[in-house]
């Protein structure tokens, strides 16, 4: 498996396994550098969202990028003001002038919001069918959050964006989405340096010549999971994509998958009605 590579949406769209999500990475002239480095390095998938304050400068640094458009797939989200069908065109509609493109590669309902989350569903529908996201999913669903939604579906989720590291492996989830054609995307898939110190991920790396980043995104590609880890730092953004050129044993792989301790570095969102 190498940087470029994709996995298969259910609807047939090619999405890259690997790319960089710019949550808290700030706005301004400096995002513009941060997605221009990882598009240097190979990225070809940007991750943001309306709560990132940041669809501007991805759309700006997309285009002085000088890639074609169809070479750099885009994702944002819909925030949790937005909700419901009208307010769901409409907020999809800021993001694309915001980031200043005529389709969405992956439009995401960020949050299950109680209440309204069937309504925007329906509107992600009217979106994918008008042509104006290739592909349409959901962010921080659970399997009872995903129960719930294709009991009235019309179109499958493509994508589940969740946390996903060794230090939360969601295998329940993970098994459930995979049955039904749902790709998993792995946010803090570096679990935000935790457990890099560990005795078993420091073997591991070591036997492989890696670092403990790389340990852990090879780990979630290796069970078929997307990743798109965040960073700022030039460097991080290039040893992040190294990634790639080494397969972990399965031995590995079983060790790596018996630290999860349900540990969230992010937002929990089991309980949510």
């Amino acid at each position: 498996m190498k940087i470029g590579d994709d996995f298969k949406l259910n609807n047939g769209v090619q999405m890259p396994a690997f790319g960089l999500g710019t949550y808290l990475i700030g706005s301004g002239g400096d995002a513009v550098q941060v997605v221009l480095w990882a598009l240097e390095a190979g990225y070809r998938l940007v991750d943001t969202a309306t709560l990132y304050g940041n669809e501007r400068e991805v759309g700006q640094a997309v285009k002085r990028s000088g890639l074609p458009r169809e070479e750099v797939f885009v994702t944002t989200k819909l925030w949790n003001t937005d909700h419901g069908y009208d307010k769901a065109i409409s907020a999809c509609r800021a993001s694309m002038r915001e980031l200043g493109v005529e389709y969405l590669d992956l439009y995401l309902v960020h949050w299950p919001v109680p209440g309204l989350r069937g309504e925007s569903w329906r509107a992600m529908e009217t979106l994918l069918g008008e042509g104006l996201c290739r592909a349409v999913g959901v962010s921080n669903y659970t399997v009872e959050h995903l129960d719930e939604l294709l009991t009235s579906a019309r179109v499958v989720p493509a994508v589940n964006q969740v946390e996903f590291h060794p230090l939360l492996y969601q295998q329940e989830l993970l098994e459930y989405c995979r049955d039904r054609g749902i790709l998993l995307q792995a946010y803090s898939p570096l679990a935000r340096t935790r457990g890099f110190t560990g005795k078993v991920v420091r073997e591991i790396a070591a036997r492989y010549a890696k670092t403990p980043p790389q340990v852990y995104l090879r780990w979630a590609l290796r069970h078929g999971v997307a990743v798109i880890p965040k960073s700022s730092n030039r460097e991080r953004i290039r040893e992040n994509a190294g990634a790639f050129g080494f397969e972990l044993s399965d031995e590995d792989m079983v060790a790596l998958d018996s630290l999860g301790g349900g540990v969230h570095v992010s937002w929990d969102p089991a309980g949510e009605p």
